[in-house]
Formats: C-alpha cells, sequence, structure tokens
C-alpha cells in the first residue's frame, strides 16, 4: 500500500466518523517556542488550553500535519526508524469523546480489512501500553476491544505520559506497538524490546496542563485543562514501513527511490558497511525535510531556521562527497524526492523551480567552502596529531568558521572521524566575542507565548467587527478594558490601556501592514491609539494611552481613525502588491514572497531570489510599477473560497494559513491577484509615484526591495533632483551629463592617486640604498637599521626591507626597519638573508629582543618577521639590544 493510499484512508475513515478535515498546516508558525510545527497536535493547541473554541461543528477533527524535529540532527541514520521530517496522522475531539472513543477508532482502522477500508493488521500481533495508574484505559483495551491482559503493559511517565516538551497541554498516553517478529529481536512486549515491537500510534488522553520543567518526567503538572481532550498521532512512515513490507522506514516508496538515486550518483552500495549506510540515510531523509522546508518559504541562513535549512543542505553534500560523489548532487536528490512527494503535496509541483533554485544555490557555495575548509581541517589535524594531542583547539574551529564559512557541527563531525575532540567552550567563547546577537525586539509587541485565555471569552463571545474597510470613523461600544495584563471597569488620563470595542474601524496589524493610529473620544476624554493586534484572527486589541479625561465599561465612544494615516498606509500596501507583480515579471514565477512589511509611505518587500538584481532590473521593476499606477486599474475586492481564489491565480503566502472563506485583492486582472485583508486604495492611480531605493540581501536566497510611495516618494524625488542640480552647478554642466562628468573625475582622480603611490614608493625604495650604504659591521654581519618618519606603514616597511634585503643578497645581512606613528603605534619588520640565518640570525628571534623595549608583540620566520608596539621612545634603545644581540652570533 503506497503511502498517499495510507493517508488516503486514514482521513476517510475519520470523516466517515464525523471529523472535521483539516489540512496540514504550514511547517512555520508563529509560534516563539518553536522553529518547526513538531507535533500534530501544535495547530490545534489553542483548543486545548482553552484560550479559542474550537471552530468544528462536531467538536472533532483530523488531520495529517507536516512536522520536523531536529534536536538530533546527528543521530539522523543511525537508527532506522526516525526522520526529522514526518507526517502526523491524528484524531482529535474537544470535549467530545474520550479514552473509549480514541482507543476504539484506532482499533477498528488498524485491523479493518483492507476491502473495507481500514490497513488489515493483524489483531493477534498488537500490543499496547498504558500510564501506570490508568485502570481505565487498560481495562478498556482488555474488555471492550479484547486484547489479552499479557499484551497490555504499564510504564512510566517517560513513556506514558506525553506533552510538546514546553508548558503547554499534556496527558497520559497509550501507546499501540505491532510485532515484527523474532527476527526484529526478543520476546517480552514493548518494554522488553522496542525494536522488534514497532510503536505506530500514540493516543493521548490529553486532560492536564504542564509547567516549565526539562526532560520526559521533570515538570509540574498545573491543573486540569477546561475540558478533556483527545490528540492521537499514527506515524504515516511507519505504517507504510509494515503495509510495505520493508525493513525500516528509510526502504518505503518515499526515502528509497532518494537511496537508490544516491547509489547511482556516487557508485557506492547500500547495504555494504554501517557508515556508508548512516550516509544514505543521511541524504534520504535530509533530502526530504530540505525540500519541505523550503517549501513552506525557508531560504538557507546562519541563524533559526535559515541555519537548520543550511545544516541540512551541507550534511546531504558532505554525505554525497564521501559516498564518492565528484559532481553536483543536489538536483537530483531533490528531483527524486519531489516526485516521491507530490502525490500527498500538489503544491510542490507549483514551487518546483523555486525549490531546486534554493538547493543548488546552497549547494554550490558550500562546495567552495568544503574544498578549502576541508584542507585546513586536514593541515590542523595532521599537526595536532604529530604533537601527539587530541583536541582541536577553540581558535582553530573558529578560524575555519570565520574565515571559511566552515560550520562547527561539521568540524565537530570531521573531528569524531578523525578520532579528535573540540574545544568547543574556546570556540564559543571567540564566537560571543566575534558578533552580538541581534535581539527579536518586534516580538516585544507582540503577544507571543503570553497566556491569551484572558481574551477568550471576547472570543468566543463579543469578536470585534471590523468595519473598517468602508468607514474611518463610527460610534463604538466599549465592550472590554484591560491595564497591566488585568481586567478593568475604568481608566483616566496618564494610563496606558488595552481597550476592545464591539465595532472598530481601525485595521489591526496583519498581512505586512502595520496598525491604525488613531483616537478614541467621549466628550471632553481623549484616548490615542498607538497600536492595534489581533487574537485569535477575531477580536481587535486597542493599545493606547488616556490623555485627557477617562474612559468606562460601557461607554460610547467616537472611534476614528487618522485618516491622513490610512490614505499613506493604503498607498503603500497597495504599492506592494505591484511591486510583487512587477518583480515577478522581470525576474520570472521563482521571485516568491517571503515577506513585507508596510507603513504610511513606505514599504518593504523580501522574496526569494539567489542572485542581486542588478540596475537594469531595478529600473525595470520601478517602471513597471509606475506604468500600473499610471493606468489607473481598478482595485476590486473580492469574497470566495480559498479553492475557488486559487482556481483564480491568486497568491498566497508561504506559512499563512486561511480559511475557507478569503479576500482576494485584483489590481489590473491578472496583472496582480492575491489573497490579502489588508486596506487598499480605489484605483491604482491613488497609490501616487512608487521610488525603488534599493535592493539587498537578508540572507542566502532571500532578499529585500525598499521603496517609497505617494508623497513620500515625491519628497524623495524632490530631494534626489535638489541634489542632482546642486552637483550640475558645480560641475556646470547640464544635469544628464553629471553621471559622465563624475565618472571622469573619478578615473583622474584614481590616476593621481596612483601616480601619488608610485612616486612614493619609489622615494621609499630609493632609501634602500642609503640604508644599506649607512650600514655598520658588528661581527662581520651588515645591519641595515634605521626609524622611518610617521605616515610610513606596515606594508611600506615590509616592501623596504624587502628591497635592502635584495640589497644585502651573497652577504651575511640583517635588516631593521621600525616607523613611529602619529597614534603611538610602532610598526617593525626584522628580515635577514640566507648567509645571516647561516651564521646563526633568526628574524623571529631577534623581534623577541627588541619587544620588550617597546611593549611590542610579534613574530615570525628566520628570514622575516614582523609585528608592533605601542612605545615610541623605547625605540633606540631596542634597535640597539638587537643590534648588540645580532654582535654575538
Amino acid at each position: 500500500m503506497q503511502t498517499h493510499e495510507i493517508r488516503e484512508r486514514f482521513t476517510h475513515h475519520f470523516v466517515k466518523a464525523g471529523h472535521e478535515a483539516v489540512p496540514s498546516a504550514s511547517l512555520i508558525l508563529d509560534d516563539p517556542n518553536l522553529l518547526f510545527v513538531n507535533a500534530g497536535m501544535v495547530p490545534f493547541k489553542p483548543y486545548f488550553l482553552g484560550q479559542q473554541t474550537p471552530p468544528f461543528p462536531n467538536g472533532t477533527a483530523t488531520s495529517i500535519q507536516k512536522c520536523v524535529r531536529t534536536l538530533d540532527i546527528e543521530e539522523v541514520g543511525i537508527t532506522t526508524r526516525h526522520n526529522t521530517f514526518f507526517q502526523m496522522a491524528g484524531n482529535f475531539s474537544f470535549g467530545q469523546y474520550f479514552k473509549e472513543g480514541a482507543i476504539t477508532h484506532a482499533w477498528s482502522l488498524l485491523t479493518s480489512p483492507i476491502d473495507e477500508g481500514g490497513y488489515g493488521f493483524d489483531p493477534e500481533k498488537i500490543w499496547v501500553t498504558v500510564y501506570l495508574d490508568d485502570d481505565e484505559a487498560a481495562n478498556i483495551w482488555e474488555n471492550v476491544v479484547g486484547i489479552p491482559a499479557e499484551r497490555i503493559q504499564r510504564l512510566g511517565m517517560a513513556d506514558n505520559f506525553w506533552s510538546m516538551g514546553i508548558p503547554g497541554p499534556c496527558g497520559p498516553s497509550s501507546e499501540i506497538y505491532y510485532d515484527r517478529g523474532p527476527e526484529y529481536g526478543n520476546e517480552g512486549g514493548p518494554a522488553a524490546d522496542d525494536s522488534r515491537y514497532l510503536e505506530i500510534w500514540n493516543l493521548v488522553f490529553m486532560e492536564k496542563e504542564r509547567g516549565a520543567g526539562t526532560g520526559k518526567d521533570n515538570f509540574e503538572i498545573l491543573g486540569p485543562l477546561p475540558k478533556k481532550n483527545i490528540d492521537t498521532g499514527m506515524g504515516v512512515e511507519r505504517i507504510a514501513c509494515l503495509l510495505q513490507g520493508v525493513d525500516n522506514v528509510y526502504e518505503t516508496d518515499l526515502l528509497r527511490p532518494v537511496i537508490d538515486e544516491a547509489q547511482r550518483l556516487t557508485g557506492a552500495t547500500y547495504g555494504a558497511n554501517h557508515e556508508d549506510d548512516i550516509r544514505f540515510r543521511v541524504i534520504a531523509d535530509h533530502s526530504r525535510t530540505a525540500m519541505m522546508i523550503i517549501l513552506d518559504g525557508v531560504t538557507p541562513g546562519n541563524e533559526g531556521r535559515g541555519y537548520i535549512l543550511r545544516r541540512l543542505l551541507r550534511r546531504i553534500i558532505r554525505s554525497a562527497r564521501l559516498l564518492g560523489a565528484t559532481g553536483k548532487t543536489m538536483e537530483s536528490f531533490m528531483n527524486t524526492i519531489m516526485d516521491t512527494m507530490t502525490p500527498s503535496y500538489p503544491e510542490i509541483a507549483d514551487n518546483r523551480e523555486r525549490i531546486q533554485r534554493v538547493a543548488i544555490t546552497e549547494e554550490t557555495a558550500f562546495l567552495k567552502t568544503l574544498e578549502s575548509g576541508t584542507e585546513l581541517f586536514e593541515t590542523t589535524a595532521a599537526k595536532i596529531k604529530q604533537e601527539g594531542k587530541t583536541t582541536v583547539a577553540g581558535a582553530d574551529a573558529f578560524a575555519l568558521h570565520d574565515t571559511y564559512g566552515f560550520p562547527i557541527d561539521l568540524t565537530l563531525e570531521m573531528a569524531a572521524e578523525a578520532g579528535l575532540q573540540v574545544d568547543t567552550e574556546g570556540f564559543d567563547k571567540l564566537m560571543a566575542e566575534q558578533r552580538a546577537r541581534a535581539k527579536a525586539d518586534s516580538q516585544a509587541k507582540k503577544h507571543g507565548h503570553t497566556d491569551l485565555s484572558i481574551y477568550r471569552d471576547w472570543v468566543d463571545n463579543h469578536p470585534t467587527e471590523f468595519i473598517g474597510y468602508d468607514e474611518l470613523t463610527a460610534q463604538s461600544h466599549v465592550i472590554g478594558l484591560l491595564s497591566d495584563g488585568k481586567k478593568v471597569s475604568e481608566v483616566s488620563a496618564g494610563h496606558d490601556v488595552e481597550v476592545i470595542l464591539d465595532a472598530s474601524t481601525f485595521y489591526a496589524e496583519a498581512g505586512g501592514q502595520i496598525g491604525d493610529r488613531g483616537t478614541m473620544t467621549l466628550g471632553d476624554s481623549l484616548l490615542r491609539v498607538n497600536d492595534v493586534q489581533k487574537i485569535g484572527k477575531k477580536l481587535w486589541v486597542h493599545r493606547a494611552t488616556v490623555e485627557t479625561g477617562g474612559f468606562a465599561l460601557g461607554d460610547t465612544v467616537t472611534a476614528a481613525v487618522d485618516p491622513a494615516w490610512r490614505h499613506a498606509a493604503r498607498q503603500a500596501h497597495s504599492a506592494t502588491h505591484l511591486i510583487h507583480a512587477a518583480l515577478r515579471e522581470v525576474l520570472g514565477p521563482t521571485a516568491v514572497q517571503a515577506g513585507s512589511m508596510n507603513k504610511p509611505g513606505y514599504l518593504r518587500f523580501d522574496f526569494n531570489y539567489t542572485e542581486q538584481l542588478t540596475p537594469e532590473q531595478l529600473e525595470h521593476i520601478e517602471l513597471i510599477t509606475n506604468q500600473a499606477v499610471d493606468a489607473d486599474w481598478q482595485v476590486n475586492t473580492i469574497e470566495t473560497t480559498l479553492d475557488e481564489a486559487k482556481t483564480m491565480g491568486a497568491m498566497a503566502l508561504f506559512g499563512e494559513n486561511y480559511g475557507n472563506i478569503v479576500r482576494v485583492v485584483e489590481i489590473g486582472g491578472p496583472f496582480s491577484m492575491e489573497l490579502c485583508g489588508g486596506t487598499h486604495v480605489a484605483h491604482s492611480s491613488q497609490i501616487g509615484p512608487v521610488s525603488i531605493l534599493g535592493e539587498s540581501s537578508i540572507g542566502s536566497g532571500a532578499r529585500r526591495i525598499e521603496a517609497y510611495s505617494g508623497l513620500d516618494s515625491f519628497k524623495y524625488l524632490s530631494k534626489e533632483r535638489t541634489l542632482v542640480a546642486g552637483l550640475a552647478s558645480a560641475l556646470k554642466a547640464p544635469s544628464a551629463e553629471v553621471p559622465d562628468r563624475i565618472a571622469q573625475l573619478t578615473t583622474k582622480l584614481k590616476e593621481a592617486e596612483k601616480t601619488i603611490e608610485n612616486l612614493r614608493k619609489a622615494e621609499l625604495l630609493a632609501q634602500g640604498s642609503r640604508l644599506v650604504a649607512r650600514a655598520h659591521l658588528p661581527n662581520g654581519i651588515t645591519v641595515a637599521s634605521a626609524v622611518l618618519p610617521d605616515g610610513t606603514t606596515a606594508g611600506d616597511l615590509r616592501t623596504l626591507a624587502a628591497d635592502v634585503k635584495n640589497h644585502l643578497a651573497g652577504e651575511a645581512g640583517v635588516v631593521l626597519l621600525a616607523s613611529s606613528t602619529s597614534d603611538g603605534k610602532v610598526p617593525f619588520v626584522v628580515a635577514a638573508t640566507k648567509e645571516a640565518i647561516a651564521r646563526g640570525a633568526n628574524a623571529g628571534t631577534i623581534v623577541k629582543t627588541l619587544n620588550p623595549y617597546i611593549d611590542g608583540r610579534g613574530g615570525g620566520k628566520p628570514d622575516m618577521a614582523q609585528g608592533s608596539g605601542s612605545n615610541p621612545d623605547g625605540l633606540p634603545e631596542g634597535l640597539k639590544a638587537a643590534s648588540d644581540h645580532i654582535a654575538t652570533l
């Protein structure tokens, strides 16, 4: 049975039982605790916690959720049961059925014959576990389902009590196992051997809420949830493994084709030895995970999700090289995994080219890194072993990272393969000193993972009616006031407050558009609205400051959006849509939106693209955008179903979860059509001029365009015109000729600088002969010593030392040069001819003689050494001490 059929049977089974089928959420959700969705229940968490009422008519749902877990990437492939990406099929009950319903639903699907829609598993091979004191679940398994007591085992909290690993819903669980037979291990059930007895389904009886803690059993139970719920998770890959009769999850119809392709590309054989098998599995697992992460809009980077993706892709590349691949492999791996996954995720077909572009670009960059970094690591490792040591110094690991872009996890892997350890503490210290990590201060104004239950009653029973598409001012009732996170009945001047209205004209921040600004008034009382956020997609929370008077629950206020603010915000948001359309027209469909932010007069637009845009491309994008403005197209908004919107060709954002009814914004017919809930102008001409400020990289495979719109664009263009006029006046040339005149002046300046530099070098080298002529001869060794004037750089000293050394060719000579700069630095260089070295001279040793007198640091090889000091007053004595040292040779 193919994997896509396993998925279809699961969904059909639970829909037939009254559950609503819910599409998989994106792997990326707005949850500060999670990089990726890591469990099937994550999208349903607000319903389990009681923060929101489930929108399912029967209070039950079913989904097959995409999940990624990356905590133990290094362990992938060592065992054959775990993947970083997996599909979790689940059924959920929110206060409806509980233990008996969950158990009987699962049993029916697993054991019903295939021709009746089930999976056809042999009931005699199924074992179950329950939590230690869960007599109720054990009784249901034995007396309702009919599993013999000897196949029901009780395990502790680490095995049969489930949570996400972070504060949130939790509860005892019952796990279902399948006996694969004696060839897979020992008898005795899951408690004896969980390799032979393969876990296929976990039924969680979600009734508690846990607090902070570590591990699977080291946390506090805070209390009961508002209702008893069911959360189950069936591992699609493990079911496929059993139903397809293969040994492990890597040999199913989804992953085995990637292993076969890896064999073709590398010449290695899967099954020949354990080390190579691990590499084959890494390639298969990571190819699928990376592809699915890219599909949901992530691009490689150095932090967060981008770093995880980069790490996965680089492990694929390195594993392929270790197996024998000599060329590029990513395109083949991505094509293969997309072919196997498309039947379950049809959206892959529309994103195929973009996924390939991201993966191939990262491979090209990393192959260069791999070549240079591997060579340096091997040299370092050989030196360490030669010295009889066993640890790669933190400084060496940092040099690999900082200079060659070699990730520390790759250094750790290569060190382990070479039998070495890495000083990770030293590496971490240097990393901390080298960069200051940016803080995500934007989260400060978000609700993040705070307790949203205080808003639940409003979300469920009094959601905000948004009336701001058609009007900016309205009479609204105050139905909620919060101060310092607590409900209050009234507020007075000087207080910050959150205000909830029954109806609001204010747009709440969403879709890249920041919330409206404005006022609420009641007689002489004035409240200034500073921000508007949305809770549960239903409730508008107005964050404001009471400037005069006071407000109380039940008041009828005049809520007024600042019309100038809204006008400029609409201009910027509509301009964002036009730039998106123009960008795709110029760059093609692979330039996909990766985020945006627009506020009055300004916008930034992030998109997935791997190359820097040329000035000509930016000019073309700006031209197309302003042509759309000039066309005066009507801006239409259409409410329709999600499926119909997609049929129309409307574009959706990655990572967004849309309801069944969506809003489509259309500008110029097919020119721009996007799913969007934001506010827009009525005609494209109302946007005014759009000026693109520039384009930049924001990470590997991701770029950003910034622009002004409307009056802000006019002001920007006016300043540019004034600047050009000033330059034209200064150059005494027409404006159109200013770029050429500046280019001519720049060329002349560079030529003059080059001439001056050549003259300076000539003067510098002329000193070489004079230094040799003034050299004295202690002990038969010629010493050329001089302190050069301020402005002589360390590079100048090296150049002059090499020239003097050439003048001394054929005789034993040492060059001692230094300069005293205006900032108190004392650069110096020591050079020795091979004849002097034969007499015992060593430039590195001579430097050590000089250092104490000038508070210097430095060193080098016998023929050339250099450094710098900070005490110019000590130079005369230092140079004399160096000469005295030479005289003793």
